[in-house]
C-alpha cells in the first residue's frame, strides 16, 4: 500500500500533538505539585479527594461545636463551684448557730445578714451567662433563669450539639438539675418546687437551693433553733447535688476532650490519605518531563526527515 506525503504529515502531527499534550500535563503536575488538577485526571481519586475534604470540613464543624460546649460546661462547672462554696459557707454559719451556747440574739442577726448575701450571690451566680446567653435557664438563654426571689424562669431544656457524625451531647445544664435535688413540675407549671405534701409515699422529698438559704435566714431571724439545726441536713443535700451535678459535667468535659483527639487523629489519617491520592511526586514528574521533552525532540527530527521535500524547496 502506498503511503502518501498527507498519510506520514498526519501520522507525525497526531504524534507531536500527544507529545505536547503530555509534556503540558507534566509541566501542570510540575507547577501545582499535584497529579490530580482535574477530575478526568484520575476520577476515582478525584471523588475520594473530594470525599475526604468534605469529611475535613465535616470535622472542623464539630471541632468548634466541641469548644462552645466545652465553654458552656467549663463556665457551668465554676458556677456551681462558687454556689457550693456558698452552700459551705451557710453550713459552717449553721453548725455555729445551732448551739445555746455559741448563738445568740445578736450573733444570729449578724448572720442572717451574710445568709443574706449568701442568698443575692447564689441569684447572681445562677444567672451568669456567656456573651448574650444565660448558663442556666435551659431554652431560655435570653431571659435571666430565677428572679429575685429564688423562683426558677427557666425550663428543663438540654441543648444538644453533634460532636462527630451522629453523636450529641448536651453542653448545657438546666438550672432546675441544679438547685433541686429531686425536681418536679408543681401543679402551677413551675419545674421543681412542688409542696412537701405533693410528693408520692415513695418520692423523696425535693429540697430547693434557693428556699433552703431563705429558711436557714428566717430560722436566725426568728432564733427557731430547731430550725436552725434542722437547714443543717437540706443544705448538705443540697451541697451532695451541686457535687454530682460538676462530677457529670467534668466527664461530659472529658469527652469532649477525647472526642477531639479522635478527630485530630481522623484529620492527619486522611491528610496523608489524599496526599497520596493527590500530590504528584515531583522526582518522578521531573524524569517524565525530561524524558517527554526528548520524545518531542526525536520527533521534530523524524518529521524533518520523513516530510519529502516539496516545489517549494527546489526554487528556493
Amino acid at each position: 500500500m502506498r503511503v502518501t506525503e498527507n498519510t506520514n504529515f498526519n501520522i507525525i502531527r497526531d504524534t507531536m500533538e500527544r507529545s505536547r499534550e503530555r509534556m503540558g500535563t507534566l509541566q501542570l503536575q510540575s507547577s501545582t505539585l499535584r497529579k490530580i488538577n482535574t477530575p478526568s485526571d484520575d476520577p476515582i481519586g478525584a471523588a475520594k479527594v473530594l470525599e475526604l475534604r468534605t469529611a475535613k470540613q465535616n470535622n472542623d464543624q464539630y471541632q468548634i461545636n466541641s469548644k462552645l460546649a466545652e465553654t458552656f460546661l467549663n463556665n457551668s462547672d465554676q458556677g456551681l463551684a462558687d454556689l457550693a462554696e456558698i452552700m459551705i459557707r451557710a453550713k459552717e454559719i449553721a453548725i455555729g448557730q445551732s448551739s445555746v451556747i455559741s448563738s445568740s440574739e445578736e450573733t444570729r442577726v449578724s448572720v442572717s445578714e451574710e445568709v443574706a448575701q449568701l442568698f443575692q450571690q447564689a441569684v447572681s451566680i445562677a444567672n451568669r451567662k456567656i456573651g448574650d446567653r444565660y448558663l442556666f435557664g435551659g431554652y431560655k438563654t435570653q431571659t435571666p433563669p430565677v428572679d429575685l426571689e429564688g423562683q426558677y424562669l427557666g425550663d428543663d431544656g438540654q441543648m444538644m450539639v453533634e460532636i462527630a457524625n451522629d453523636v450529641f451531647i448536651s453542653m448545657n445544664i438546666p438550672g432546675v438539675e441544679i438547685f433541686n435535688t429531686h425536681p418536679r413540675q408543681a401543679p402551677d407549671g413551675r419545674l421543681g418546687y412542688e409542696e412537701p405534701n405533693r410528693e408520692g409515699p415513695n418520692e423523696p422529698e425535693n429540697v430547693n437551693l434557693f428556699d433552703v438559704l431563705q429558711n436557714f435566714r428566717i430560722a436566725l431571724l426568728a432564733g427557731d433553733m430547731f430550725g436552725i439545726h434542722e437547714s443543717l441536713d437540706p443544705l448538705d443535700q443540697v451541697l451532695g447535688k451541686l457535687v454530682a451535678t460538676r462530677a457529670k459535667i467534668g466527664a461530659r468535659v472529658q469527652g469532649l476532650a477525647y472526642n477531639e483527639q479522635a478527630i485530630e487523629r481522623h484529620n492527619i489519617t486522611n491528610a496523608v490519605l489524599s496526599s497520596n491520592l493527590e500530590d504528584a511526586d515531583m522526582a518522578q514528574v521531573v524524569s517524565d518531563l525530561g524524558k517527554e521533552e526528548t520524545i518531542f525532540r526525536s520527533s521534530l527530527a523524524s518529521a524533518k526527515r520523513l516530510i519529502q521535500p516539496t516545489l517549494l524547496d527546489f526554487l528556493k
